[in-house]
């Protein structure tokens, strides 16, 4: 490593004013007032494409790991906590190796964004330690993506939330907030690891740990702190995961190289357009597609703009730019439903011929068929003149992350998996189940009565309440479970807000101030 700096050093003394001739700037991605653009949920990425347009030493390295290791500048810390996690991730190299596979998608891009703040690059490595790379990633107090924001939290450093997108998922935006809120603690406290503890346990819990020791005559360092546990295995937790990238050899471990080159691009879409069909466009997976655009949380990708961005693998967006401009079909295949009076979800289901289990996923509903819901959903577009309408983007935007359901029917269903097996026919399905061939046949939206071996069907048996006194138990037990469900929320609630919303040893809240 030293040998390759000293003739790198060498190569740009001769040629300083090439070197000097060829930086250029990186684009702002920030408005002045640290906000992004949230037409599309992140920053404006066009003027640098995630190329960011200009070379300096350390993008002259292949590996992205040395430029890390070069990077970083936070002091060390000893200790019987930092010794237990290395351990703890020593013992486990499926779980890092799955963990830095998830990385591979995400690291440069965060990577260079700390280095032009001159932050360390100890930063950079925050989210192993905060979702192991999952995007995706929710904890118990509902803290989310890789840098683990709380809903209040993420509303602060502008990070929206509504029924098209949570930006706490989207990996360019919550980078920014991320950044931006520990710049912001590190201005506070003045030390990293303070900051860092800070952003695990809320401001007030590092500064009034701070008056308490000031006020008792002792050191108010990070580790003379009296902190929750959590927050005291913080940043040792941190230092592990920095020695295991530094040595991994030490720990047994192998890290798998990723290029020192940007993973994703941005591209500019339709502003409403299926996931899946974009996925098709650009040639790539819909796990994939969905790796890099985790805000999304409907299958169709919609904005009030003329047009919105996405993530695609360097590679794939010339694929998504040429056949989307040859593409001459429509681009979304879902409408509004508006649900008639007391009409069922698995009503609605049948009638838009899509399984009640996916109506249910769109629409974060229980996959109960006998769901009566009030509220417009997402159903596929109909043939059928009149049934849907056009998507009311800023109606729906202000309808409730997940749609409450506004009252359920008395009967009950049972749902089952079945896979079909030799010598299954639907007569003796419906025999084994109590239902109707035909009912098979509805819930499974098969066209002929033809089974094929490891079909999987989804089965539903009604079962009706025998008695209005039965109603009446299934209404007080219904009505105790909400009740103890509520309670349970508030008393979650306040133990999170009284112990600055704890986590669990993965997924770490932020707390606002």
């Amino acid at each position: 490593m030293r040998f390759k700096k000293l003739l790198l050093c060498a190569a740009l003394s001769a040629f300083p004013l090439l070197a000097l001739a060829e930086y250029v700037e990186p684009a702002n991605m920030s408005d002045d007032n640290g906000s992004y653009d949230e037409s599309y949920g992140g920053p404006d990425t066009e003027n640098y494409n995630s190329s960011y347009q200009f070379e300096d030493s350390l993008t002259l390295q292949d590996s992205l790991w040395d430029r890390v290791r070069d990077g970083f500048n936070m002091p060390d810390i000893d200790s019987t906590y930092t010794n237990k996690h290395e351990q703890w991730y020593a013992s486990r190299p499926d779980y890092v190796s799955r963990m830095l596979e998830r990385s591979k998608k995400y690291l440069y891009h965060i990577v260079v964004e700390v280095e032009k703040r001159g932050m360390p690059t100890e930063i950079a490595l925050l989210p192993m330690i905060e979702s192991g790379f999952n995007p995706k990633a929710l904890s118990t107090s509902k803290a989310s993506g890789i840098w683990q924001f709380i809903p209040s939290t993420g509303k602060d450093f502008g990070l929206k939330q509504n029924y098209w997108k949570d930006s706490r998922k989207d990996v360019t935006a919550a980078t920014q907030a991320a950044l931006n809120y520990l710049q912001k603690l590190y201005t506070m406290f003045g030390a990293w690891d303070l900051a860092l503890a800070a952003y695990n346990a809320g401001e007030g819990t590092v500064a009034r740990a701070i008056e308490r020791n000031r006020q008792l005559g002792l050191p108010t360092d990070y580790q003379h702190l009296s902190l929750p546990d959590e927050t005291r295995n913080y940043v040792p937790k941190l230092q592990a995961i920095k020695n295991i990238i530094f040595r991994p050899e030490n720990y047994g471990l192998t890290l798998n190289e990723i290029p020192n080159k940007p993973y994703f691009t941005t591209v500019q879409a339709p502003n409403k357009i299926d996931a899946k069909l974009a996925a098709e466009l650009a040639g790539i997976s819909l796990e994939e597609f969905n790796a890099l655009n985790p805000s999304f949380t409907r299958p169709v990708l919609i904005t009030e703009n003329s047009y919105q961005k996405l993530l695609l693998p360097t590679w794939a967006a010339s694929n998504f730019t040429n056949n989307l401009s040859g593409y001459n079909r429509p681009l979304s295949n879902w409408h509004s439903y508006q649900p008639k009076r007391g009409e069922r979800l698995g009503a609605i289901a049948s009638q838009f011929g899509i399984s009640i289990y996916e109506l249910s996923a769109t629409n974060n509903l229980k996959p109960n068929r006998n769901l009566i819901v009030r509220r417009p959903l997402l159903v596929p577009a109909s043939v059928q003149s009149g049934l849907t309408r056009p998507i009311d983007v800023a109606a729906m935007a202000q309808l409730p992350i997940e749609i409450p359901v506004e009252r359920e029917s008395s009967s009950k269903s049972s749902a089952i998996s079945h896979k079909v097996k030799q010598g299954d026919t639907l007569a003796k399905l419906a025999k084994r189940y109590g239902i109707s061939s035909k009912q098979i046949m509805q819930q499974n939206h098969l066209k002929s009565k033809n089974l094929a071996v490891g079909q999987v069907l989804q089965l539903e048996k009604q079962e009706s309440n025998s008695s209005s006194s039965g109603q009446s138990r299934s209404s007080k037990s219904s009505a105790n479970t909400s009740h103890k469900r509520t309670s349970a929320s508030s008393k979650k609630q306040s133990s999170a807000q009284s112990s600055s919303h704890k986590k669990t040893s993965t997924s770490h809240s932020k707390k606002t101030k």
